[in-house]
């Protein structure tokens, strides 16, 4: 191991993943790939979703999108958060599809084509209840109104209509139903004013795996995806996802401490017996988030030990009790079980730090370098 710590990615359970969702939803994936993958990179995974079936690709930013494009990917692209006076020539000239969330992009959209002389592939985002994006209900019909007169001019062409739900990991809330009602008659308000979309989506990852209603043409999956069950089970769900991120590091120092001696910071944690301490080079500007201290564990010498005192930017301790611990022993951070390994999930970390496996994910810093692997030998 050259990096002080790596995280280690599956991508053969990206595609099996990809494949399960698939059966379980039986329509078209978007694999979305914001956020460099999840953190775990984004043109491999776009790459080996595709290849497992998915047929589009999500991303948030124009950056997003070209570096897909620069890569060589060429599959089907929505990128979905712009400020009025981004790029757009950018996009279509890369042939990919705007989303679009209100009348001023919509203008910037069909001005862009209009100079660069070709149409803009555009999909209107409805508001039906998270009020983030999207246009709010009393502006939808303006929306699409425009959308139609600059269709009709040549200047766009409306290939979809979609919104994003609010609480689809929630079995049974009452929201996701009025949701899908909502989006049903947005969808109508768009096809009266003579839009006629090739795609209709609604669903994420949780829709896709649980609310039929919600799938449409094309589900747009993100945690799921990358192997984890978005209703927030840390062990083996129903669903049988694979979870694709390993993070590993090793020991970097040995300490045999008596009873009374303070760990890191503060110190917030006082040994209350003599013990081993193992410090680790991770620390929350690798992605170990601070609010986990105290709380988290890592997979050591064949069983879990507690992370003790404050996690520090750059490093953390670990009290290995009486394990016979040495530097340079291996540690995972997280990651799937293996055999007879049992490491902490990333559902696990999330719940430490009061947060969303998304967050963990996305946060596991540059300094944790990358690798892609094919098989499930994470571990060794």
């Amino acid at each position: 191991m050259s990096a002080l710590a790596e995280a280690l990615v599956d991508l053969d359970a990206i595609a099996s993943n990809v494949r399960t969702i698939a059966s379980v939803a039986g329509t078209g994936l978007m694999a979305v790939v914001k956020a460099d993958g999840f953190g775990h990179g984004a043109v491999q995974v776009a790459r080996t979703a595709l290849r497992a079936g998915a047929s589009w690709l999500g991303v948030t930013s124009t950056a997003e999108a070209l570096t897909l494009r620069e890569a060589g990917v060429t599959a089907p692209t929505l990128s979905w958060l712009h400020g009025p006076d981004d790029d757009f020539g950018m996009l279509i000239k890369s042939g990919v599809d705007i989303g679009v969330s209100t009348t001023t992009h919509l203008h910037a959209v069909a001005d862009a084509a209009r100079l660069l002389g070709a149409p803009a592939m555009v999909q209107l985002k409805a508001d039906t209840g998270l009020s983030r994006n999207g246009a709010a209900g009393n502006d939808w019909p303006e929306l699409v109104a425009w959308a139609r007169k600059y269709e009709r001019e040549g200047g766009i062409r409306v290939r979809g209509v979609w919104s994003h739900l609010a609480d689809a990991d929630l079995p049974g809330a009452p929201a996701l139903t009025r949701q899908v009602a909502i989006f049903e008659e947005a969808l109508r308000t768009a096809r009266s004013a003579g839009l006629d979309p090739d795609l209709v989506h609604l669903a994420n990852s949780a829709a896709a795996l649980s609310a039929p209603r919600a799938r449409f043409d094309l589900c747009r999956i993100g945690i799921a995806l990358y192997g984890v069950d978005p209703f927030g089970v840390s062990g083996p769900g129903k669903f049988g996802l694979h979870p694709a991120m390993t993070v590993r590091t090793s020991v970097v120092n040995v300490k045999q401490v008596p009873a009374g001696t303070g760990v890191s910071y503060g110190p917030d944690h006082v040994t209350g017996t003599p013990t081993t301490l193992a410090l680790l080079p991770l620390g929350y500007a690798d992605g170990l988030p601070r609010a986990a201290g105290g709380s988290a564990s890592v997979w050591l010498a064949g069983r879990r030990c507690p992370i003790v005192g404050r996690i520090a930017m750059d490093q953390c301790v670990v009290d290995a009790g009486d394990l016979p611990v040495t530097i340079g022993d291996p540690v995972v951070v997280f990651g799937p079980a293996e055999g007879d390994q049992h490491p902490p999930t990333v559902v696990e970390w999330a719940r430490w730090a009061d947060t969303n496996p998304h967050e963990i994910l996305t946060g596991i810093g540059a300094r944790v370098a990358r690798e892609h692997l094919h098989g499930r030998a994470r571990n060794s």
